[in-house]
C-alpha cells in the first residue's frame, strides 16, 4: 500500500466524514486517523467507542485505511490541568482553543509525519490561503459554523500542514454531501459543549475534580441573597444555577452572575441581562499569539471576539513590549469573561489572539492586579453607542 500524503482526522462525526469523502473524490492520496483524547472515567458518558465505530464505518464506506492513536494522557497533562487550574483560580478557560494547538495541530500532526504523511486535514470549518509569502486563517463561508475563533493559536508552521475541506461549505451542504454517499455519520447529532463533559452535568462533573466551597451570593451593594456551591461553578453572564427565587425587596426578574472574587469567596449578582456591572470597554490580555509570527504594528485597529459566537467588534489594540494587550472597543461589551479568549480579526483573516487577563468591568478584581499589563490607552473619547 503506497504511503498516504495526507491523514484525515475521523472523529466520528459528520464533518469529518465529507472532509475525507472530498478530498478522496479529489484523489488525494489519504488514509484516516482516529484519536482518542479522553479516557472511559468511568462514568458511562464517554462517547468514544460510538465515535471509534463510527470513524471506521466511514472509513471502510470510502475504502480508506485507518489508524488509531490515544492522546489522552497528552490530553490531560497539556489541556484538562489547564482546564482545572483555571477553573480553581475562579476563570473560565476554553479548553477547545488548548486541544487544538497541544493535541490536533501538534500531536496528530506529529502522527501523521511518523506515518509518513506531509499533512493532515480536519472537519474543521475554517480556510487557509497565502498572501505576502505568509499563511492565513481565515473565516469559512458558513458564518454560523465558522470555527476560526478556536483555531487563533496555529501558526506558519502548522498552517502549512494542513487541510481544512470544508471552509468553503455551508453545514446544510455537507448534511447532504453525507446522505448522498450513504455515510454512516449523515444523521448523527454534532456535538456541543465541552468535549470531555459531553451531555453530563456540568457542575456535577467539575464537582469530581473541585470540591464545594459555599460561600454568599451578594448584590454588588453588599446584600446577601443566599449561598452558591464554589464560585469556580460559575461564569460571567450566567443566570441559571443561581437557585435564587424570589428576593423581598426586589423585582421578579431574572439573576445573573456579574462577578466573582475568589479570595473572598463571594459570587455578585445582579437583575438584567444587560446589567452595567457586566460592561467593560477595555480588555487586558496576556501575551498575544500572532498568525504570521508578529502584530501587523504596535498599535492598529481591528475587530475582535471575546466569546465565540459572539459579532466580531470594532476595537483598537495597543501591543506591550511584553506581548500582552490593551484592547479598546468603541463600544461596551457584555461579560467579557477572565480566562476565555480575545481573539482579532481584519476583515475575515485571523490575526491571532491572547488569553483573557481583566477588564474594566466594574467589579472585576484583577483590573487592580493583571500581570504584565501596560499603561493606560489613549485615546478619543468614542460613542458608546457608536456602530
Amino acid at each position: 500500500m503506497s504511503t498516504p500524503r495526507t491523514i484525515i482526522g475521523l472523529s466520528g462525526g459528520v464533518d469529518s466524514s465529507v472532509a475525507a469523502l472530498l478530498l478522496r473524490d479529489a484523489g488525494e492520496p489519504l488514509a484516516g486517523l482516529f484519536m482518542q483524547n479522553w479516557a472511559d472515567d468511568g462514568s458511562g458518558d464517554c462517547r468514544a467507542e460510538d465515535d471509534r465505530r463510527d470513524a471506521v464505518a466511514v472509513a471502510g464506506r470510502l475504502g480508506l485505511p485507518i489508524h488509531f492513536r490515544d492522546f489522552s494522557a497528552e490530553y490531560w497533562q497539556d489541556v484538562f490541568e489547564h482546564f482545572l487550574s483555571e477553573y480553581a483560580a475562579g476563570r473560565t478557560p476554553n479548553p477547545d482553543v488548548l486541544c487544538n494547538r497541544e493535541v490536533k495541530f501538534k500531536h496528530f500532526l506529529e502522527a501523521a509525519r511518523a506515518l509518513g504523511a506531509e499533512r493532515i486535514a480536519t472537519g474543521h470549518y475554517a480556510r487557509i490561503d497565502r498572501a505576502g509569502g505568509r499563511w492565513r486563517l481565515l473565516r469559512a463561508r458558513d458564518a454560523a459554523k465558522d470555527q476560526s475563533y478556536f483555531l487563533h493559536q496555529l501558526g506558519q508552521e502548522q498552517l502549512a500542514a494542513t487541510l481544512f475541506p470544508l471552509g468553503g461549505l455551508e453545514k446544510t451542504d455537507v448534511r447532504a454531501r453525507a446522505h448522498a454517499a450513504g455515510l454512516a455519520t449523515a444523521g448523527k447529532k454534532d456535538s456541543t459543549g465541552i468535549c470531555f463533559i459531553g451531555e453530563r452535568d456540568f457542575r456535577e462533573f467539575l464537582g469530581r475534580y473541585l470540591p464545594a466551597r459555599p460561600g454568599e451570593i451578594r448584590t454588588p451593594g453588599g446584600q446577601v441573597l443566599g449561598e452558591h456551591p464554589g464560585v469556580f461553578y460559575f461564569t460571567l453572564g450566567q443566570r441559571g444555577g443561581l437557585q435564587l427565587g424570589g428576593v423581598r425587596g426586589f423585582p421578579q426578574a431574572p439573576w445573573y452572575v456579574v462577578g466573582k472574587d475568589v479570595g473572598a469567596n463571594v459570587l455578585f449578582v445582579d437583575q438584567g441581562g444587560d446589567s452595567p456591572w457586566l460592561m467593560s470597554t477595555t480588555t487586558w490580555t496576556e501575551p498575544a499569539h500572532w498568525i504570521s509570527g508578529a502584530p501587523p504594528a504596535g498599535e492598529f485597529e481591528c475587530t475582535a471576539q471575546s466569546r465565540y459566537r459572539q459579532r466580531s467588534e470594532p476595537c483598537r489594540v495597543l501591543v506591550g513590549d511584553d506581548g500582552c494587550l490593551e484592547v479598546t472597543f468603541e463600544r461596551p461589551q457584555r461579560a467579557v469573561t477572565p480566562g476565555q479568549s480575545l481573539v482579532l480579526y481584519d476583515g475575515d483573516a485571523c490575526l491571532g489572539g491572547a488569553v483573557i487577563e481583566a477588564t474594566d468591568a466594574p467589579l472585576d478584581r484583577g483590573r487592580e492586579r493583571p500581570a504584565g499589563t501596560i499603561g493606560a490607552f489613549q485615546s478619543a473619547p468614542r460613542s458608546a453607542t457608536a456602530g
